[in-house]
């Protein structure tokens, strides 16, 4: 990849959720705010590698999509209220700010998460008007096929055009109701960062693991007293303080097992943390994100792996599963079983989820490692085979191969 070419990857990550908001702001039109955004990038990749990258990339972008939605306006325009319409959106005179924070990418997120729409709908709409993820991407992280996907997103956007859903932040009044919605929705995306889906992609996005730590802040700043705000908050940084040691110089992952807690950030720790004892003094009967960021404390609370207690990590599971008894939580919860337990009672209670989660990669990783512990070599190069057929994220393929490989030596 050439350096412009680098430079043009990196500004998508950093400015197209700024340039569609910028557009769905001004334009009020979910449609045209992406093309144009689209149409903005392409131009950028046919003229920057003569011109060079302008000093303000995310100006210039902004400027250019502007030019493009006008243009498409006028096009589709057969009557002059439409042409007058266009000039009008040709003033530069900047709107009048809407909402309890002035930030563009928080309002799109809300219209993105209206309740009008499913909670499907609603993450998939975000994670690519916000994101910028292309329609394959969450495909693969909703496990369904890109053309359901990309359907589902354009009817989210014709939706919100034919309700003339509002492009705010709720009022205070109704952030309460609203603000679940949009936690699923950005844990979503930091999901996306943490371990990217696509396998054309980083395997890591810092990127949209920061944007979501970003904007979950903004909500705490909005809703200071909600413990699910701040327990989402505390799982983030407590996951994300891990990162520069979850990948290894060659590519691979690198299991919590095996990574160097040294190179831990302390400073994010200590914040996740002190989120997590404000939960607990508080006395109120935590969340489902509260109690993964206080399973998150646990482990990141032990100097070594060894001293790591899972008694009460399963505890905490025990807690989860009866707020959400989604099979990823019963997988999960498998995993500290088998450290607890041994691997034997924790495959038992992984294969019972199977019919739900076949066709997940981390089910058959979570299997093989199991049969691997237990000594049966052949069936756990299976499962590993199986993961890496499913598995999108190179990184993760690249420790799955590994450690199916290291079986033939064993």
């Amino acid at each position: 990849m050439s350096e412009v070419e680098a430079a043009i990857t990196r500004v998508h990550h950093e400015e197209w959720a700024r340039v569609v908001a910028s557009l769905t702001r001004r334009f009020g039109d979910l449609d045209i705010a992406e093309e144009a955004a689209a149409e903005a990038f392409a131009v950028a990749v046919e003229k920057w590698p003569a011109d060079g990258v302008p000093p303000n990339p995310g100006a210039w972008l902004t400027t250019t999509a502007n030019r493009k939605a006008i243009d498409r306006i006028r096009r589709e325009s057969k009557r002059d209220d439409k042409h007058k319409e266009a000039q009008m959106l040709a003033d530069d005179e900047p709107p009048e700010s809407l909402g309890a924070i002035d930030d563009e990418r928080l309002r799109l997120i809300f219209t993105c998460c209206h309740p009008a729409l499913a909670m499907e709908t609603r993450m998939a709409l975000t994670l690519r008007m916000v994101g910028g993820l292309t329609v394959p991407e969450i495909a693969r992280a909703f496990l369904v096929q890109e053309t359901a996907m990309g359907q589902r997103i354009t009817r989210a956007k014709a939706k919100i055009k034919a309700a003339r859903i509002p492009y705010r932040v709720p009022s205070a009044e109704d952030l309460p109701a609203r603000v679940s919605g949009v936690l699923a929705v950005l844990f979503l995306v930091f999901n996306e960062g943490y371990l990217a889906t696509g396998s054309e992609t980083d395997p890591v996005r810092h990127e949209l693991t920061a944007e979501a730590i970003r904007l979950t802040r903004l909500i705490r700043a909005l809703m200071p007293d909600d413990g699910e705000v701040a327990g989402l908050l505390a799982l983030m940084l407590l996951t994300e303080a891990r990162s520069a040691a979850r990948v290894s110089a060659t590519g691979e992952l690198v299991t919590l097992v095996e990574q160097d807690r040294g190179a831990w950030d302390v400073a994010m720790i200590d914040e996740g943390h002190r989120l997590v004892r404000e939960r607990l003094a508080a006395g109120v009967a935590p969340g489902r994100y509260q109690i993964l960021a206080a399973i998150n404390a646990v482990h990141t609370s032990a100097r070594a792996v060894g001293d790591t207690d899972w008694s009460q990590v399963v505890a905490l599971y025990d807690q989860l599963v009866r707020l959400d008894s989604s099979a990823i939580v019963a997988l999960n919860r498998a995993i500290a079983v088998a450290e607890l337990d041994g691997p034997e009672v924790a495959l038992a209670a992984v294969d019972r989820l199977e019919d739900r989660l076949a066709g997940y990669h981390a089910y058959h990783a979570t299997r093989a490692d199991f049969l691997r512990r237990l000594g049966r070599s052949q069936e756990s190069r299976a499962a590993y085979d199986k993961a890496i057929e499913l598995a999108g994220n190179t990184a993760e393929t690249a420790y799955l191969i590994r450690r199916r490989d290291q079986l033939g030596r064993g």
